[in-house]
């Protein structure tokens, strides 16, 4: 007879690609209110553009995908695109309001550069394993 109880190996738990500040978590849910039981959440993803290289994108989702990454926090619900989990690995997502503009902002660490405007930024791809929570 064969011993069946092999130990199998234990797994890493896995970093959570995004977190939300309480201020993203409350505009991302109050947002989804809005757009009605149809939404399934705001999808994040990154696409190459812009002067720095590349750019956030965000759009709303009414699925989610087999591959996509889902974080849910405080109600709300971000819909990461699979090609931008490394590029999004550690980064905190922020919603900032002034009297001129309000938007989200990502503080990410695999952030090399941004350009002049604001509108794109340079990333590189976290090493899995080794990704620095952002901070403030």
């Amino acid at each position: 007879m064969t011993d069946q109880t092999a130990a199998t190996p234990t797994r890493r738990p896995r970093p959570q690609v995004l977190t939300l500040t309480p201020r993203a978590a409350d505009r991302v849910r109050a947002v989804m209110a809005d757009k009605g039981p149809g939404i399934a959440g705001l999808k994040i993803g990154v696409k190459k553009g812009g002067c720095a290289g590349m750019e956030y994108t965000m759009t709303w989702a009414d699925s989610v995908g087999k591959f996509d990454e889902v974080v849910e926090q405080d109600g709300a619900r971000v819909i990461v695109d699979p090609q931008a989990v490394l590029y999004l690995l550690g980064t905190e997502m922020d919603y900032k309001a002034d009297k001129l503009s309000a938007q989200f902002v990502f503080n990410n660490p695999n952030q090399t550069g941004a350009c002049g405007c604001g509108e794109s930024v340079n990333l590189v791809p976290a090493t899995p394993g080794h990704a620095e929570p952002a901070h403030d």
